[in-house]
């Protein structure tokens, strides 16, 4: 197994009979079961792998998990919370505040709540664009006024931030460091070494992920095939904007659409 850490990237976790946040096929790809996330964190219990937030990661060089969880829906709360908790397991959630309050997603109470029981809380922009394509006065928005708002919100520094669809440049960077954040996480592949804070990878953890494929992923099999094709994902964007690439793809997408989740 390669050295350092790998982090996980997790969205809303799917309840039955509740709905969806979006049922976009391009979100609902990335939406995991209750009853696989149970299973997924079972195993990573009984593995014995260390599982930690952000922060701990720069102090850490025992390869472990860190769990992250993009948009800040209302399962955070309601379901991850409360199976890592059980675990013992720590996890970073980084939190979009314009959909705070929306239907599906935590009210600030909520997002206190969280912060409460001991896990942290970064920031997942205002707005949710592409931040590539924004203007110093549109990323001071999505980065330093985003910020603001969470610190506000839950009284603690906010330390860390996640980009939108995994888009980042020197830009992007360069106004996270002059908000104040101390990292930076991307879609980015591979495994975090301790001194990597400005472009952190993550591997998404999708919809369709068996256990079995999910006991691989920790122990670091088939990273090499998924940054493959990452590199190819990123040589279609910046051949053709992120506008025709999320075009494209959404048309594949739809015509490759199975059978509608049942929620």
């Amino acid at each position: 197994m390669s050295p350092g850490n790998l982090f996980l990237m997790y969205h809303e976790l799917e309840l039955p009979r509740r709905p969806l946040c979006q049922s976009q096929p391009g979100y609902v790809r990335y939406i995991v079961s209750e009853a696989n996330f149970r299973r997924q964190v079972r195993f990573l219990h009984e593995s014995g792998l260390p599982v930690i937030n952000v922060t701990q990661s720069f102090s850490s060089t025992a390869g472990g998990i860190v769990m992250t969880f993009d948009d800040g829906c209302e399962t955070d709360l309601l379901t991850a919370a409360p199976i890592l908790r059980e675990a013992g397991f720590q996890g970073t959630f980084y939190i979009t505040t314009g959909f705070i309050g929306s239907r599906g997603y935590l009210l600030p109470g909520q997002v206190r709540e969280l912060n409460d029981m001991g896990f942290e809380i970064g920031c997942h922009s205002m707005t949710h664009p592409y931040l590539d394509d924004l203007n110093d006065s549109q990323l001071q928005l999505e980065l330093g006024d985003a910020k603001a708002q969470l610190e506000d919100m839950t009284g603690r520094k906010v330390d860390h931030f996640s980009c939108p669809g995994g888009r980042s440049s020197p830009k992007v960077i360069d106004k996270a460091r002059e908000c104040g954040y101390v990292s930076v996480a991307t879609s980015r592949v591979g495994r975090n070494p301790a001194s990597e804070r400005f472009a952190l990878a993550r591997v998404a953890v999708m919809r369709d992920l068996g256990l079995d494929d999910f006991r691989s992923l920790c122990q670091g099999q088939g990273l090499r095939q998924m940054q493959l094709r990452e590199q190819a994902r990123s040589l279609a964007k910046r051949f053709l904007g992120n506008s025709a690439y999320d075009r494209l793809r959404a048309m594949v997408l739809s015509q490759n659409r199975g059978p509608s989740p049942k929620n």
